[in-house]
């Protein structure tokens, strides 16, 4: 089989989970004998000579993409990455708002219908949780028959980090560890500084620093504790950052929502405890091995990752994660999902 890969333009900048999720993905199909192609639009793309193309995130950035595919009838799967902590009921309210306002002036858009219309076209939508799912049924009204999970997955090597490599550069070990972008209020990284300056022990957080208010707001924060460090992002595949998962003691992640958030399966599957959001899906993934904390409440995070900081490294979560969610698992999903949606 060939497939090719699309997604929105901006991937190579902001990089972060979807590009995780294409290339991983890639590598473990291909390892299955599939033929997969990167979308490149200074190339040509005939449409009576590919095959079907695997989108990747259903919103505004890929919704002229999804167009066009329909148009020029080029078979497509979407995986949606799509999430909401807005109930369905409100999303079917302001698409039939957003329905009427059509009758009365072209052009109106909002963001659930980019989301809804994209999902509309895709011969199988995707989506990483059963908790995406369901918005996307009940609240965008894809029939459950073209709508497929296929969780996100991590690599195997972060199973095998060597903490040295982190405690050799910054002389650090048994930390409290985050990974993710700082400027994206979704990320909640200013809620959780304040979490982590009432904790008297060593944290790090890894994550691209966008040039914000909301980012400035974080640095400000941090500086005031000096058992806090910050570290520009670092590459997926980097040995560092391996290294940095091996060496923590517990990892926070308490995001206004995460589905589920790779960084969370890459720590576990290294040892860390996980303290993350409830909301997303994730307990869909860690379950009852995880901590789970409010987002808007600095107090209850500093909580959590305290009451995970005492419960010590085990290996329970550590064994799930890498029987569920290594990327070959996630493969043969995404393969079976592609012969139901193209044969």
């Amino acid at each position: 089989m060939r497939i090719t890969f699309a997604c929105y333009e901006s991937l190579s900048i902001i990089h972060g989970g979807p590009r995780v999720q294409m290339l991983r993905t890639k590598a473990e199909l291909e390892a299955l004998g599939t033929d997969v192609r990167l979308l490149n639009p200074w190339e040509p793309l005939r449409a009576d000579e590919t095959g079907p193309v695997h989108l990747f995130s259903a919103n505004l950035g890929t919704f002229h993409l999804a167009s066009v595919f329909h148009q020029y009838r080029i078979p497509f799967v979407t995986s949606s990455i799509f999430f909401t902590r807005h109930s369905p009921l409100v999303i079917r309210a302001t698409l039939a708002v957003n329905a009427a306002a059509k009758r009365f002036r072209t052009g109106i858009w909002t963001n659930y219908e980019f989301t809804r219309q994209i999902c509309d076209w895709s011969r199988i939508v995707s989506p990483n949780t059963d908790a995406e799912a369901r918005l996307i049924a009940d609240g965008m009204g894809i029939p459950r028959s073209r709508i497929e999970t296929v969780p996100n997955g991590v690599d195997e090597r972060f199973r095998h980090g060597d903490p040295a490599l982190f405690r050799k550069t910054y002389g650090m070990e048994r930390y409290i560890l985050s990974v993710g972008h700082i400027g994206p209020e979704r990320k909640n990284a200013l809620n959780l500084i304040r979490a982590l300056k009432r904790i008297d022990h060593p944290a790090v957080i890894i994550g691209q620093v966008t040039d914000s208010a909301y980012a400035r707001r974080c640095l400000d924060e941090a500086k005031e504790a000096k058992h806090i460090l910050i570290i520009p992002g670092l590459a997926n595949d980097s040995e560092m950052l391996a290294s940095a998962y091996a060496g923590a003691s517990v990892f926070a992640l308490p995001s206004l929502f995460e589905t589920p958030g790779i960084a969370a399966l890459e720590a576990g599957l290294a040892g860390a405890n996980i303290v993350i959001t409830p909301h997303g899906g994730t307990k869909e993934y860690f379950l009852d091995m995880a901590e789970y904390v409010e987002p808007g409440d600095p107090e209850g995070i500093r909580r959590g990752i305290e009451k995970a900081l005492e419960r010590g490294r085990g290996t329970a979560l550590q064994q799930h994660i890498g029987r569920e969610y290594l990327w070959n698992r996630v493969a043969e999903k995404t393969l079976a999902m592609y012969r139901k949606a193209f044969e």
